[in-house]
This record gives structure tokens, C-alpha cells and sequence, in this order.
């Protein structure tokens, strides 16, 4: 029985992932439509893993969110250690920073190039 309830937990959590991943990717596209074809294709992979990297630590948060981040030694309180979840959801933190980052500079460098042309008109 409890196997069976995992099962159910485990498909419900998969689905949730899977919708925050489509609905990241289609932020992340509507916020590029604007930007140029070549440019738009050339981040197409750093669309898609932030979209998922964003999943997943949907995901790894709301398990930390039931046990927490810190593990405390049963019998002495002042011992800790962080839990394997907390680390993996720090380097995905990370990670979803850099590629966001590296998504914004695209799209600065495309605002920068369209007002550029817009001088020459002034």
C-alpha cells in the first residue's frame, strides 16, 4: 500500500514538473519573441535548461520545505549537516543564475543594437 501511495506521489510531483518546465519555457520564449531569429535559435538550449533547472528546484523546494534544509544529530543538536537536497538546490540556484544572466545579455545586446539604428534617424 505505501508503495503504491509513493507511486502516486511520484507521478503528481513528475507532473507538476513538468508543467512549471512548460510554463518557464513559454515565459522565457514570450520574453524573446521580440529578439532576433538567429539570436533567439542560438539560446534556444539555454532556454530549455532554465525552464528546467527551474523545475526541478520547484520540486527540491517543496521537499525542503517538509524537512528542511539542515539535518541536527539526534542526540547532540549543536552538530549539523546540510541535507543532499540543500546542496543539489544551491548548485541549481546557481546554475539557473548563470544561464539567466548569460539569457539577459542576449537581450540586452539586442535593445542596445535596435536603438543604436534608431539614432540614425534622429
Amino acid at each position: 500500500m505505501v508503495c503504491a501511495q509513493w507511486e502516486i506521489m511520484e507521478g503528481l510531483m513528475e507532473m507538476k514538473k513538468s508543467e512549471v518546465y512548460i510554463a518557464e519555457l513559454a515565459k522565457i520564449q514570450d520574453i524573446f519573441k521580440g529578439v532576433e531569429e538567429t539570436k533567439r535559435r542560438l539560446v534556444e538550449g539555454l532556454m530549455e535548461d532554465a525552464a528546467f533547472l527551474r523545475a526541478e528546484n520547484t520540486v527540491i523546494k517543496e521537499s525542503l520545505s517538509k524537512g528542511g534544509m539542515v539535518k541536527s544529530h539526534p542526540k547532540n543538536p549543536d552538530i549539523q549537516k546540510s541535507t543532499e537536497a540543500a546542496k543539489q538546490y544551491l548548485r541549481n540556484v546557481n546554475s539557473y543564475a548563470v544561464v539567466i544572466k548569460a539569457l539577459n545579455s542576449v537581450l540586452s545586446k539586442d535593445i542596445t543594437e535596435e536603438d543604436g539604428d534608431l539614432d540614425e534617424f534622429e
